[in-house]
C-alpha cells in the first residue's frame, strides 16, 4: 500500500511539475506585457485615433475595428455550425459520406490561418469582387471559425443522453420539435463554449485579414460593411516593425489591450457556462 501511495504521490509531483513548465512561460510573458504596456494606456489611448505616424495617439480605430470583425465572423459563422452540427448529429445517416465529412472538419482545424487569409482573399476579395473589406474580413474568418464551432457544437449534442430524445419522441413531438426544445438548451453551454473560443482566437489573427481586410493607417471610422478597417492584430504588427522609432510602451499597450480583449471574450464564455449549466438536472 506504502509503494502505491509513493509511486501516486511521484505522479502527481510529476505532474505539477509539468503543469508549471507549461504555464509558467505564458504567465510570465503576460505580467512583461503588463508591465511595460499598464503606464501608456490612458482614456486618450482607447479613445482617440492614432496620429504622427501612429508614434502618438490612441488605437481608437483599430479596437472598433477587431470588435466588428469578431461581430461579423459571430454573426456568418454561429448559424452555419450549429445548423451543419445538428445535421450531422441528428439526421445524418452513419455512412461513409457523414464519417467524411467529420474527419474533414477535423482536418481543416488544423490548418495555418495564412490557408484561410489566401483563400479567403481568392474568394471574397478577387472572385466575388467584394475588395478589402469588412465583409471579406468577416466572412474569412468566419470560415476559419467554423471546424471548431461545429465541432465542438457536435460534442454538445452527443452529450445530451439519448433517453431525452426517445422521451420526447414518444411523447408525440416532431424529430425538430425534440431538437428544438430537448437537445438544443442542454447543449447550449458547450456550444457557447466552443463559440467564444473560436472566435477569441480570430480575434487575434493577423494572417486572414491581412490579405481581406486590414488597412495599414486609416484613422477614420468604417461607414459600410465594404469599407477597410485597422485591426488590433495588424495594427500591432505593424507599430511593431513597420514604424521607425516607435515608443515600446505603445506596442506593448496595444499588445495588453488584445490580450484583456481576448481574455473577457474567454471570461464571458466561462460565465455563460456555468449559468447554464447551473440550470441542469442531469
Amino acid at each position: 500500500m506504502s509503494r502505491a501511495r509513493t509511486t501516486q504521490k511521484i505522479a502527481f509531483a510529476a505532474l505539477a511539475a509539468i503543469t508549471l513548465i507549461v504555464v509558467a512561460p505564458i504567465v510570465l510573458t503576460i505580467l512583461y506585457i503588463v508591465f511595460n504596456g499598464l503606464g501608456a494606456i490612458s482614456w486618450e489611448f482607447l479613445s482617440q485615433p492614432p496620429r504622427h505616424g501612429m508614434r502618438e495617439g490612441g488605437i481608437f480605430p483599430a479596437l472598433v475595428g477587431t470588435i466588428l470583425l469578431i461581430a461579423g465572423a459571430m454573426l456568418f459563422s454561429l448559424p452555419v455550425g450549429i445548423f451543419a452540427a445538428v445535421y450531422l448529429v441528428e439526421y445524418a445517416q452513419d455512412n461513409f459520406f457523414s464519417r467524411l465529412i467529420k474527419l474533414s472538419i477535423v482536418n481543416l482545424s488544423g490548418i495555418p490561418s495564412i490557408i484561410y487569409g489566401l483563400f479567403g482573399f481568392t474568394v471574397f476579395v478577387v472572385f466575388l469582387r467584394f475588395g478589402t473589406c469588412i465583409l471579406s474580413g468577416a466572412l474569412t474568418l468566419a470560415i476559419m471559425s467554423l471546424p471548431v464551432i461545429v465541432t465542438t457544437t457536435k460534442e454538445a449534442l452527443e452529450a445530451v443522453p439519448r433517453s431525452f430524445r426517445e422521451i420526447s419522441l414518444s411523447l408525440g413531438a416532431t424529430k425538430w420539435q425534440t431538437v428544438r426544445y430537448c437537445v438544443l438548451p442542454h447543449a447550449l453551454p458547450g456550444i457557447l463554449t466552443g463559440t467564444v473560443l473560436s472566435l477569441s482566437r480570430a480575434a487575434g489573427e493577423t494572417a486572414p485579414i491581412l490579405f481581406t481586410v486590414a488597412a495599414f493607417y486609416l484613422p477614420r471610422l468604417p461607414r459600410s460593411v465594404f469599407d477597410q478597417v485597422m485591426a488590433l492584430p495588424y495594427h500591432l504588427y505593424v507599430i511593431s516593425t513597420q514604424v521607425p522609432n516607435m515608443p515600446l510602451p505603445i506596442s506593448f499597450a496595444t499588445g495588453l489591450v488584445l490580450v484583456v480583449l481576448v481574455f473577457l471574450m474567454n471570461l464571458v464564455s466561462i460565465v455563460l457556462r456555468w449559468h447554464y449549466r447551473k440550470k441542469k438536472q442531469w
